[in-house]
């Protein structure tokens, strides 16, 4: 008897052959892939892996016009660098070819099963699907991974489908409407750029681009904030006046603010009230791949692409469970007290879980999926781990920890003041009860004084100010706001959603933290809703997502849904063949305007190019060969829009991580480059004045005050511009 576990990645293969048994012989084909062999009285068990796809999908004639008729292949053949995958597709060939039963042990979702059917189909033989079973775990311990084995399912065709529907209606869009749009091009311009669409991706940028369209638009409104320094006899810090607010708030009224300012000079203030609530606080609930991925860009600064892959890798090591899930629950089945116990053998996650209570009930949230439960430590603990992943791995940790914790509680005190007739009242908070805040050491404690006052106490007024302000655009996405924006619009899946946004960063369409769209993607968007709105329709990508959805749960075809993808994809591609050269002219423009950095002495633009022959990028003079000013480019440097002080030119970032520089894009200018990015100005502190600076700390990057350690103003990069509007107001 043979069996066959095809597994997803290497590492994977190892846990399995580990898990099932202890007399496993670790094997070699050819140079390069391992494999394992368990050999029992009557059962001779092969583990072997792939390296995610093995197989891509590619049109069966590449002359066509438009591809629909395709066919998989090794993936290997459709990229160049992925030549490496060629030594696994014919080690799983010859390893796996004519086994007896064959068992899917691949990640338990629609890309892990659609990976493992390929591989058995395409590589051991269309047969081989008739005796394969499924292995369905969550995490790669050792007791899941033989409960699995010792309980597998069948294979859900439902889910393979789906997989399949998935890439090959992917496909038809993205690869011949991009095609459509480069060609589009071509015929206009008589140029090759190559442009990128897709049925996800496109809607995304066309989100973007809304937001940008809004804050272009945005016309500031002036309005009045009319506040009372009162004189302070009971704070910590005396020197310090206790400022109080105008109950109107935001006064777009001038005279109205310029009434309420008179009346009130000269006058002392009264307390008419003075109210101390209580306020519950949950602990939080479970990550699931979302929740992960923004908590991880508000507390490290980390993309949602770099958190879910260093998520993938703690699930891969055993430590943490599937990253790619909807749930936010944790059922019983998982088995908490022996967590909790492996866990304790650290010594600091040891003194929380010792404190927790009793009750062995999580605080949940709503989401479910059916495939895994939310994200949680194995109990299995590290013992080396580098900084990035070690940040991901404690917020699991401590997440799950404090979801068993008690409530915590805020107290809120608010005095309501009389100064002459107006009204004025200030707020302060501080936690009463610590609870699951105590087990969790990424949100902000609130430690506000609060002044004895009583109702009647009368309270001097050293100053009535009247500051005049301006109402602010809309907030320009970040990407882990965004990534909750695709997901309250049902765009994307849990697992494309990062990959999604980060192409779009890939193809230059967007840039920056606070996400900016530059010209080039508003004008493929401004192009595509004028002569083909379907692509950038969010109701067409929502309703497909279903229909795939659908084919999982059984409700529609996998050749239903192909289908009514191929006639949207039709219909679109008539859209640009009708318009294509406004389209074409409209995309190159958009195009020529994004590259160009600066100008020129000459008069003319300095333009970002490429050079087939050094295959490299440089910047040049649009008036060549008039003009031949050049400026080389470092590899991977990305010319920034602030400009040297020196000689005026753009200034230029580049080198990898925190070793990353900044430098005058004329390296002749004289500029120290060695010492230009050890701390970048952002702006000016709204404390003190002084310079805020770019640092690295214990969280990855913040911004900090010049003057520390006399001022302590510190913000997240991500909360920066929301910290100096609420400073403001």
């Amino acid at each position: 008897m043979h069996e066959v576990i095809i597994c997803e990645k290497p590492k994977s293969a190892e846990k399995i052959a580990q898990a099932l048994s202890s007399n496993v012989k670790k094997m070699k084909y050819g140079r390069k892939v391992n494999y394992w062999e368990i050999n029992e009285k009557d059962k001779r068990i092969t583990i072997i892996s792939a390296v995610g796809h093995l197989y891509s999908l590619t049109p069966k004639n590449q002359k066509e016009k438009v591809y629909f008729d395709l066919k998989w292949v090794p993936s290997y053949e459709t990229q160049k660098n992925l030549n490496y995958v060629k030594d696994y597709v014919y080690a799983i060939k010859k390893l796996g070819k004519g086994a007896d039963k064959y068992i899917h042990a691949c990640d338990y979702d629609i890309e892990g099963t659609l990976i493992g059917f390929n591989a058995l189909k395409y590589a051991c033989g269309e047969n081989s699907i008739d005796i394969t079973s499924r292995m369905k775990f969550s995490t790669l311990t050792k007791k899941d991974l033989i409960d699995a084995y010792n309980n597998q399912i069948e294979l859900d065709i439902n889910q393979v489908n789906g997989g399949i529907a998935r890439h090959i209606v992917d496909f038809y869009f993205g690869v011949n409407i991009s095609k459509a749009l480069t060609t589009a091009v071509r015929k206009a311009k008589y140029r090759y750029l190559q442009l990128s669409a897709g049925r996800v991706q496109t809607p995304t940028l066309a989100i973007l681009v809304g937001r940008e369209k809004e804050i272009q638009k945005f016309v500031p409104e002036p309005y009045w904030l009319i506040k009372a320094l009162l004189e302070n006899k009971y704070e910590k810090n005396k020197e310090e006046d206790i400022i109080a607010d105008h109950v109107e708030g935001k006064i777009f009224d001038p005279e109205r603010a310029e009434k309420i300012f008179e009346s009130c000079q000269g006058a002392d203030s009264t307390v008419d009230k003075v109210k101390l609530s209580e306020t519950i606080r949950k602990p939080p609930i479970p990550f699931n791949l979302g929740g992960l991925q923004s908590e991880a860009h508000t507390v490290f600064g980390f993309s949602p692409k770099k958190t879910q892959t260093i998520a993938q890798n703690l699930y891969t090591e055993g430590y943490t469970s599937y990253p790619r899930t909807s749930s936010q629950k944790l059922p019983e089945s998982l088995e908490f007290k022996k967590i909790f116990k492996q866990l304790s053998a650290n010594e600091v996650f040891k003194k929380h879980i010792d404190s927790l209570p009793q009750k062995t009930k999580p605080n949940e949230g709503k989401k479910i999926d059916a495939a895994h439960p939310a994200i949680h430590p194995t109990g299995i603990i590290p013992k080396k781990l580098d900084s990035d992943s070690a940040k991901i791995y404690e917020l699991i940790v401590y997440r799950f920890i404090s979801v068993f914790a008690e409530n915590s509680k805020l107290e809120t005190l608010r005095v309501d003041l009389s100064v002459d007739k107006e009204k004025f009242f200030f707020k302060r908070k501080r936690v009463s009860y610590m609870g699951w805040l105590s087990h969790y050491p990424f949100r902000k404690i609130e430690e506000d004084f609060f002044p004895a006052f009583k109702k009647g106490d009368n309270i001097k007024v050293n100053e009535i100010l009247s500051e005049e302000k301006e109402t602010k655009p809309p907030a320009r996405y970040n990407e882990a706001s965004l990534i909750k924006e695709l997901e309250k619009r049902e765009l994307g899946t849990k697992a494309t959603r990062a990959d999604i946004i980060a192409k779009l960063y890939d193809r230059k369409y967007i840039s920056g933290k606070k996400i900016e769209v530059n010209q080039l993607g508003m004008n493929i968007i401004s192009n595509l809703q004028e002569y083909c709105k379907n692509l950038t329709s969010e109701e067409l990508t929502r309703d497909l997502e279903k229909k795939l959805e659908g084919i999982m749960a059984d409700k529609i075809t996998k050749d239903k849904v192909i289908e009514d993808a191929k006639k949207e994809v039709l219909t679109i591609l008539d859209d640009i063949d009708k318009n294509n050269l406004k389209i074409g002219e409209g995309l190159y423009n958009a195009y020529q305007e994004s590259r160009i950095v600066g100008k020129c002495t000459c008069g003319g633009n300095l333009v970002v190019r490429f050079s087939p022959k050094t295959k490299s990028s440089f910047v040049g003079c649009s008036n060549y060969p008039d003009c031949n000013v050049i400026y080389s480019l470092p590899k991977g440097a990305e010319v920034l829009k602030s400009k040297c002080e020196k000689c005026g030119l753009p200034n230029i970032s580049f080198g990898r991580g925190k070793s990353r520089k900044r430098a005058c894009l004329d390296s002749k200018c004289g500029v120290d480059h060695s010492k230009i990015n050890e701390v970048e100005v952002v702006g000016q502190c709204p404390d003190c004045g002084n310079n805020l600076l770019k640092r690295h700390g214990r969280y990855g990057e913040f911004v900090g005050c010049s003057g520390f350690p006399k001022c302590k103003f510190t913000s997240s990069l991500e909360d920066l511009e929301d910290k100096l509007n609420k400073k403001e107001d």
